[in-house]
């Protein structure tokens, strides 16, 4: 039986682009593979996870990316497992509420889910979203990808409205979920 040792979250900066982007095609990729092609993949690659975007993205005031560490004894610990993207103000992509804190991104590694990396992510949002005296958190899912969703609603979340999402062209429903800050995570 592996020993597991505290999970990390640490802030991205600048110079950890790549490895962001790298860590975010590659979860993208094992989340949406199977039930996206690879060309709407790509396209969706290409215009929302290109260097100079997630530069600018990384260098607003009003987002915050965090990397989370997993390690157990046999593996590095210096190689994040997932990350997380947190966006207050205008930075929003939907809802531009002053009293709401947005979930824009959240991905683990397959090899990672299942070790709770989720849950402390959510209960790290919760905790920001405090600090900045929001009132809620609030986030937006593929209305197919049914295993978030069922964390979503473990996690406290309901749905509240649903927004179109361009996969590459492909203009999918997401579900907007939220739940409030003094909920326990």
């Amino acid at each position: 039986m592996q020993s597991i040792t505290a999970n990390k979250l640490q802030k991205c900066t600048l110079e950890q682009v790549q490895l962001l982007q790298d860590l975010a095609i590659q979860t993208y990729q094992e989340t949406f593979a199977e039930s996206n092609s690879e060309a709407l993949l790509q396209k969706y690659y290409q215009a929302s996870l290109n260097l100079p975007l997630l530069s600018s993205q990384l260098q607003n005031d009003e987002s915050e990316f965090y990397f989370i560490y997993s390690s157990d004894n046999d593996k590095q610990q210096n190689i994040p497992a997932g990350f997380l993207k947190l966006n207050i103000g205008a930075a929003q992509t939907d809802i531009f509420d002053p009293d709401a804190l947005e979930v824009e991104k959240i991905y683990i590694l397959n090899s990672a889910i299942g070790k709770g990396l989720g849950r402390e992510m959510i209960a790290f949002a919760i905790e920001r979203a405090k600090q900045q005296q929001k009132q809620y958190l609030w986030l937006g899912v593929w209305e197919h990808n049914y295993s978030a969703l069922a964390f979503y609603k473990k996690m406290g979340f309901i749905q509240f409205s649903q927004h179109n999402f361009d996969m590459g062209g492909d203009i999918q429903i997401d579900l907007l979920l939220k739940r409030d800050c003094e909920l326990k995570a």
